[in-house]
């Protein structure tokens, strides 16, 4: 790896008395597209790269294109800060952003790679991809940083993507310009444009574009789902990591190309008056973002464009097409709310029977003995449990049934149980991600030795994962495989981690043998 050290600029660092001068090394280093200045930590054990572009600013005549090539520079780019995320509304407050704020200009990515006692040769690389429903995220927030994860001895790279109306709106005018017959999916295809980026240039910062490892959480298990399925990404990546999520459900499914067409005719028509993506793409981004925001918030779906997915996910995996990687993928405990099954109604035991009644039919008896509640307190656990597996969980699962069942590679499934401190009290949606990233300091919470135990192991899994396909190591309590043969084993990530059969497979095989979930 060749890389030039200079005499370097110096970095305030501001203590509560006074400050103290610390000296911040500056590195270049030579990509496809020109040369980049990163930075290395003031303790000297990272080395970071940030925002560096992948793809053209998809503005003006590129806006609803697929990525294009990045303009060579000349000189060198300073890469020392977060590029602006995309543009998106303020839809989630849990989302805290350290970046210029939301652009059109948004294509970037970001590398973290150890600096102090790192291994010989390439390193493993593992690509994260946020999450946010697809209208909103972005790499700048703190819960997602690479620095502390890369220190398991892989080099870590995280990047933005189209979102909302920019990412996926679908119109007939868009598919009749396309080469490919196609519209929608931006924001995945720049998911693609990303991993290709990384295979041409991640050996110039020491990592092996032979060993690559897409993970994400949420819409970014959803697009490792689609990755997983989609022939455009086929040998950008080696091994999958899903957290939460996948494009298997019954309810968030991808949507056929007409009738992404049809939605996004409704849009363009009642917010602007036209079709013509001359005057459409001659719109200023923010008027764009404020008329798609007032519509429903999921309303531009990702499609089966006929490009980045020929069919459905499911058809794709049925017929043993995806990518046949290994895979490593589950859910949280509690990402359901009870009160949804509830409808407004006080949750007890009367009203969970009713409901279940209402919203099951003849199906009501099975949905009782698998999702059972005698007293006021199990009904609400069942009601969590039901209104998780409807959300994530389903989908996730069916997601392993058919890697299990039409694959050739290992699968490993966890469950995330360890309860966040009070006042959660619980291990919602999301809350695994600043676990994994070693992080726990980015959320002010009164975190145990206990959390920071279950931080590291989660971090060693998914590092070891990356680096064999195996998330077994030294130290750890074992994983077994997920298989028919091993009784379906699940990996519980908490406090005193251990693995057992599936022991709620009826709830996910109900769930299945629906048409639609209720």
């Amino acid at each position: 790896m060749k890389l030039s050290v200079k005499k370097w600029s110096f970095l305030l660092l501001f203590a509560a008395q006074g400050f103290q001068v610390q000296e911040l090394r500056h590195v270049t280093i030579k990509t496809t597209d020109g040369m980049l200045e990163g930075v290395v930590s003031p303790d000297g054990k990272v080395r970071t790269f940030k925002g560096i572009p992948y793809a053209a600013p998809p503005i003006g005549p590129l806006r609803w294109e697929p990525p294009q090539p990045v303009q060579p520079w000349t000189g060198v780019r300073k890469a020392i800060e977060y590029p602006p995320r995309a543009m998106q509304g303020r839809i989630y407050n849990d989302m805290i952003f350290n970046d210029p704020g939301p652009s059109e200009d948004c294509l970037y990515l970001n590398i973290w790679i150890p600096e102090a006692n790192r291994p010989e040769g390439k390193l493993p690389v593992m690509i994260w991809i946020y999450g946010g429903g697809f209208v909103a995220g972005g790499t700048s927030e703190p819960r997602q940083d690479g620095g502390n994860l890369c220190k398991k001895g892989v080099i870590v790279v995280s990047f933005n993507y189209r979102l909302g109306v920019f990412g996926f709106l679908a119109l007939p005018e868009l598919a009749k310009e396309s080469r490919h017959d196609a519209s929608g999916n931006y924001g995945l295809l720049d998911q693609v444009a990303a991993l290709k980026w990384v295979k041409a240039n991640i050996a110039a910062f020491g990592g092996d574009p032979d060993n690559v490892t897409i993970f994400g959480e949420s819409a970014g298990s959803f697009s490792v789902s689609a990755l997983v399925a989609s022939p455009l990404s086929q040998g950008l990546f080696r091994r999958a990591i899903g957290e939460s999520g996948a494009f298997f459900g019954k309810n968030l499914q991808l949507v056929t190309r007409d009738s992404a067409e049809k939605k996004g005719v409704q849009f363009v028509k009642a917010a602007f008056g036209t079709t013509s993506l001359e005057k459409l793409r001659a719109i200023p981004a923010q008027e764009i973002l404020s008329a798609a925001l007032k519509f429903p918030t999921f309303y531009f779906s990702q499609d089966v464009d006929g490009f980045f997915l020929p069919t459905d996910c499911k058809s794709i995996y049925m017929a043993g097409s995806q990518s046949h990687v290994a895979l490593l993928a589950g859910w949280n405990k509690d990402e359901g709310n009870y009160r949804s099954f509830f409808d407004g109604d006080k949750p007890t035991h009367e009203n969970y029977v009713k409901h279940a009644d209402k919203i099951f039919g003849n199906e009501a008896d099975t949905f009782l003995k698998l999702y059972p509640a005698i007293t006021d307190s199990e009904a609400e656990r069942s009601a969590s449990d039901y209104e998780g597996d409807k959300f994530i969980a389903y989908s996730t699962w069916k997601w392993l049934e058919l890697q299990l069942k039409t694959g050739v590679s290992p699968i490993y499934r966890y469950e995330f149980d360890q309860t966040l401190p009070s006042p959660v009290d619980a291990t919602p949606h999301a809350s695994d991600i600043e676990f994994v990233f070693r992080v726990l300091s980015s959320r002010n919470l009164q975190w145990t030795q206990g959390d920071y135990h279950v931080s590291e192991l989660m971090a060693s899994y998914w590092t070891n994962f990356a680096k064999t396909g195996d998330p077994n190591g030294p130290g750890l309590p074992r994983w077994p495989q997920y298989d028919n043969a091993g009784g379906y084993q699940v990996m519980h990530l908490m406090e005193n981690a251990t693995a057992t059969p599936d022991d709620h497979r009826g709830r996910y095989e109900f769930l299945d043998s629906l048409r639609s979930m209720p």
